[in-house]
């Protein structure tokens, strides 16, 4: 049977009412769609309990117009992961999490300066701030992320090697829709139309990869090839576009190796994100 909490000190009591049991966390902001519930069948599979999270964490959004049109619908959201089998979800409020007295943030520092840590600035602050708080309150013997953040996902590998963090960190491939767009909670957002058009995004991505894959080693011709794509379709904006290599996020001169095509634009007002890994 799901349980579901809000205070830490239940959560807690909960989580350890069998200590041999092994745990897996899912991290979520809620909303939840097909991705999210392929992270917690993984989780259900290698691990005896599954606890998932839903906080649509403040301090990561550096707009307060973007937290407000963050979609939301908690009912939902316990609805698909009792069916999906979790067995304990959190949803604590603002206030639990940063209460009045709050003051500790955790701040990686050399690989949130660019792409997404460049054009939301204290954004990952509050992403790696707010995921060793689940970590501390879970303790789980797995955590699972979608590679469709590949940012976030090595921020927080980082932050777990650098804390000593006694756990591992799954990465997920990302989930799509059928026309390639990227499962995201945003895109709930997206009119019709605009929906349609924010397939861009993973045509830019394919296009540059099959460049690539060709013999094109050039990473500006390759930025080039995605951002003609992005500007001949109707509703976009451009936020980055980025050929940089996957552990660093440095842009390339030349890809030799491995890389991450990357971009951020909006769509109709919607910021969207998506990247495909080159290995």
């Amino acid at each position: 049977m799901m349980e579901v909490f809000q205070t830490v000190d239940d959560l807690r009591q909960a989580r350890w009412e069998n200590p041999t049991k092994i745990w897996g966390l899912v991290p979520t902001m809620g909303f939840l769609h097909a991705g999210h519930l392929r992270l917690v069948e993984q989780a259900c599979e290698q691990n005896d309990r599954v606890g998932v999270s839903i906080f649509v964490n403040p301090a990561q959004f550096n707009n307060p117009n973007d937290l407000e049109k963050y979609p939301r619908n908690l009912e939902q959201d316990l609805d698909m992961l009792k069916q999906a089998g979790v067995d304990l979800v959190w949803t604590p409020t603002p206030q639990m999490v940063y209460p009045a007295s709050y003051q500790t943030y955790v701040d990686v520092e050399q690989i949130t300066q660019k792409l997404e840590g460049a054009t939301r600035p204290g954004h990952f602050r509050g992403v790696a701030t707010v995921v060793s708080k689940l970590f501390n309150v879970f303790q789980p013997t797995r955590a699972y992320f979608g590679q469709k953040d590949a940012q976030q996902l090595a921020v927080i590998k980082q932050m777990v090697e650098d804390l000593n963090f006694n756990l591992e960190i799954v990465a997920c491939p990302t989930v799509r829709e059928s026309d390639g767009l990227a499962m995201s909670s945003r895109n709930a957002n997206l009119s019709p139309t605009a929906r349609q058009n924010a397939i861009c995004l993973y045509k830019a991505l394919t296009a540059a990869k099959d460049a690539l894959l060709s013999g094109q080693q050039s990473a500006e011709m390759l930025r080039h090839i995605m951002t003609e794509i992005i500007e001949s379709t109707a509703m976009t904006q451009i936020d980055y576009v980025s050929v940089a290599h996957p552990q660093t996020f440095s842009e390339l001169e030349k890809v030799e190796s491995q890389a991450l095509l990357s971009m951020a634009i909006f769509v109709d007002g919607v910021r969207l994100i998506d990247n495909i890994l080159i290995d």
